[in-house]
């Protein structure tokens, strides 16, 4: 028997235990029972609800599940940051009360970071640091960083991972993945969620963010890309002192982009700021298809200088060439009002599932834009709230059931939080103005005649291609029907649910069958007086009785539990 899988399986059943206890506390039993997990709920807990959960007073249901959220450790409180930025998939309610987490997070040892820098870079601390403060700047949910002076004088930050955090974000995720699954199968209306996809998307994320030679590199990539930038300024990485759980970096002086009243105490401009700001993601965005994907008010500084830093490259997006220019074609398409084209983009990204009727959607999807977008072309471009309407049509994409590539989510909600933050800095910040430039190079790039070349020699090799492989493949389908060797796969969609569903149905009329016939038999045993024979009344039969009772009533609880009584 493999230990290590078995300890693993125990502690994430010990765990998943928790984590329900955890819910019960705050008022979720219904949800559990719903998703069939009541198993892991204490027996004492089960008899006393009889598969009754009664609302608790009191705190709103976000509330509560921002404490539970809280009560739960990292990994809670890190996928309760993710989804703080997302409203339009969880509403704003929900989202308001998940940012109140965003600061929640308590310090670890410092004994515990040096260990972690010992291990990692495998050199005494007075070895490496001229001095190491032991009070931390900042706690995250995965991390924490500390100020410290190298060796050469040069002053740093030292980010540090939290102990075994790797282990429990994992486990976690295990159990949040499966949970996902449930609600998806048992809770019909969580489909609008999404939950498998909001796991899938966080899983994603927190993994990345808690490798940090990667996140090194992606900062020597951005500083690569704004090293001619005179505005904006991207921290030195000491290579030599990164490892997956810690990394050493340049410290950058300065204030957070919010901090309106120290901005102003240092005399800078604060329309320039705002400009500088949101230069930098759209070159990021539309000429480096290499972008900050959490560009929060504490990951961007003012310095001094005037010059904007970036900070924490944990989590990056990526734009392809094709994703650029259907971008650029979806501004044009807004500004001449063709929503066929438009339409045309959706699905050249393929985010239209396949099974869905076109026409239809086209039909629906075009009458949505038309409501969404017609109050807007009267405006000026001062009026537009350009975030919101990124964020409704994200919204209207959701209800459609398309599937958003995470890069355009990444993208969409990087925007909210830099328009959010050049409102703050200039209220009269012209968000599509700033944008339009960086559009219009890319639409003139496309129609640049080297790109069309690039474009029709691709399209003629792949004609070219078409042309040789296809009499191949025809010939192989003639070969494989002349031989009775063309094999066809169908899978019924539903057909797995289905068949679990009567598994469960008949194993509960064999049970309930069983019970009868105990019952039965012990009125038989009871009638003929089978020996032994207490107070008149046959053991055995009393005995069977007493048995089939007991499976009746449980057969009863698990009916009434399942909710499908």
């Amino acid at each position: 028997m493999d230990i290590t899988r078995l300890t693993r399986t125990y502690r994430s059943a010990r765990r998943l235990q928790q984590i329900i206890n955890v819910f019960l506390r705050y008022g979720f039993g219904q949800i559990i029972d719903q998703i069939h997990l009541g198993r892991y709920i204490p027996f004492k807990k089960r008899l006393k609800a009889f598969g009754v959960w009664p609302a608790l007073k009191g705190p709103s249901v976000p509330e509560r599940l921002r404490m539970a959220f809280a009560d739960l450790g990292p990994t809670f409180i890190k996928l309760a940051q993710v989804l703080s930025s997302r409203p339009d998939l969880i509403t704003t309610q929900f989202a308001d009360e998940f940012k109140k987490l965003q600061d929640e997070v308590p310090p670890f040892p410092v004994l515990e970071v040096k260990k972690t820098i010992e291990e990692d870079i495998k050199l005494p601390l007075d070895r490496i640091f001229k001095y190491f403060d032991d009070l931390p700047i900042a706690a995250a949910s995965i991390a924490q960083v500390h100020r410290a002076e190298l060796l050469d004088g040069s002053d740093v930050v030292v980010k540090v991972q939290r102990p075994n955090i790797r282990e429990q974000i994992e486990s976690d995720i295990n159990i949040l993945t499966t949970i996902a699954r449930l609600l998806d199968k048992y809770v019909p209306e969580s489909r609008f969620f999404n939950p498998t996809g909001i796991v899938e998307e966080f899983s994603k994320t927190v993994r990345k963010e808690m490798d940090f030679v990667e996140e090194a590199r992606n900062c020597c990539r951005f500083r690569k890309n704004f090293e001619h930038n005179l505005d904006v300024y991207i921290p030195k990485i000491y290579a030599e002192f990164v490892t997956e759980r810690v990394i050493v970096m340049e410290m950058v002086e300065g204030v957070r982009i919010d901090n309106i009243t120290a901005i102003d105490e240092m005399g800078l401009d604060r329309k320039r700021l705002a400009k500088t700001g949101v230069d930098a993601y759209f070159k990021q965005t539309l000429e480096d298809g290499f972008f900050h994907a959490d560009p929060h008010p504490g990951n961007i500084f003012v310095m001094p200088t005037g010059m904007i830093a970036f900070l924490d490259f944990g989590i990056v997006g990526r734009i392809s060439d094709e994703l650029k220019e259907t971008m650029a074609d979806t501004f044009l398409a807004l500004i001449h009002r063709d929503f066929d084209r438009l339409i045309d983009n959706y699905v050249e990204l393929g985010i239209v599932p396949e099974h869905i009727d076109i026409d239809a959607f086209r039909k629906d999807f075009k009458a949505d834009l038309r409501d969404l977008l017609e109050p807007l072309y009267g405006l000026t471009l001062q009026e537009i709230n350009f975030a919101q309407y990124l964020d409704t049509i994200t919204h209207l994409a959701i209800k459609h059931n398309l599937k958003i590539p995470s890069d355009l989510l990444l993208i969409n909600k990087a925007m909210l939080i830099l328009e959010n933050i050049g409102l703050q800095l200039d209220p009269n910040f012209d968000f599509i103005a700033a944008a339009e430039p960086y559009a219009s190079r890319i639409i003139r790039k496309r129609i640049s005649p080297s790109r069309l070349y690039d474009k029709a020699r691709k399209n003629v090799m792949e004609i070219g291609d078409f042309a040789f492989l296809f009499p191949r493949q025809v010939k192989q389908i003639i070969k494989k029907a002349l031989k009775d060797d063309i094999q066809i796969k169908m899978f019924h969609v539903n057909l797995p649910e289905f068949i679990k569903d009567m598994d469960r149905s008949s194993n509960r009329i064999a049970f309930a069958l069983i019970v009868s016939a105990m019952l039965i038999s012990s009125a038989i045993m009871h009638a003929t007086k089978v020996p032994p024979i207490i107070f008149g009344i046959s053991l055995f039969g009393i005995s069977a009785f007493g048995f089939a009772f007991l499976l009746g009533i449980w057969l009863i609880i698990s009916i009434i539990r399942s909710g499908r009584l």
